[in-house]
Parts: C-alpha cells; structure tokens; sequence
C-alpha cells in the first residue's frame, strides 16, 4: 500500500511511523541505533528508524512489523517467539522479529553464532536471549 505523509523532511522515519501512521509497532528506545527496537525494512534492507529521517525513505518501500503476520495469523517467526518464549516485556521483540525475518531470508539455515551475529543489533534487556535463539531455530526449522 502506498503512502504519502506530510512531513519535516528533517523528521526521524520512527516519529514518522508512530506520530502520524499510528504504526506503534515499531518501537523508541535508544534514538542512537544500537537497540533494535526501532527495526524496520527500507528496500529490504534491515534498517534503523531512529536514525532515518524522512527525506531519505521518499520514494522507498518500508515494511513494518505491522506488515508481518497480523493478529488472526501470525507469521512462522512470531509464532516461534510464541513458542518457544523468545520475548519477556516484548518491548524489543518487533525489533528482533524483524531482524529474524531479514537474518532467515539470507541464512535460511543459521548457525548459533550467525543467529548471535544476525541479532547483534537488537538488544533485550529482559531475557538470557535463549528464548530468542530457540525461536530462530524453531523458526528456521518450520521453513525448511
């Protein structure tokens, strides 16, 4: 679907997202790109929101969380988070559901450490992350 905003071109995609699309999904936290919380797709690619501003997505595709699964039919990587308790408060798990989509398109099948360094960027401060490799695996494994 295609969308036009009225906006600061000096404003970050993450306000953007949440201010005006009401896409709350896509979460605030760090505002430096270190957490994840803030994922989204901009051509694909896993991106940062915080440190996007809006001239730069003009003309883009942006995929949010929003646009994974939806609340009747999960997608098989929000169903293993699920699962197999990849999340706690799930503050930061639209963050990591979407770098889990992007890390299993490019490695359908990760190693631990490739699933370690897919996730590197997304941080949760609630769990021991075990919950989080388990569903990648899960994942992985149910689209094999």
């Amino acid at each position: 679907m295609q969308v036009s905003v009225n906006a600061s071109p000096l404003a970050r995609v993450v306000d953007m997202l949440r201010d005006q699309l009401h896409e709350t999904g896509t979460k605030i936290s760090c505002g430096i790109g270190r957490c994840g919380a803030c994922s989204i797709w901009v051509n694909g690619q896993l991106t940062s929101s915080c440190l996007l501003l809006a001239y730069q997505v003009e003309g883009k595709e942006v995929t949010t969380i929003e646009s994974i699964g939806t609340e009747e039919r999960c997608s098989i990587v929000q169903e293993a988070f699920i699962n197999e308790g990849g999340f706690q408060c799930g503050y930061c798990t639209p963050g990591m559901i979407m770098a889990t989509e992007a890390l299993l398109k490019q490695t359908p099948d990760p190693s631990d450490e490739e699933i370690r360094d897919g996730l590197s960027g997304n941080i949760c401060r609630c769990t021991g992350y075990s919950g989080i490799i388990r569903a990648v695996k899960a994942a992985a494994a149910r689209l094999a």
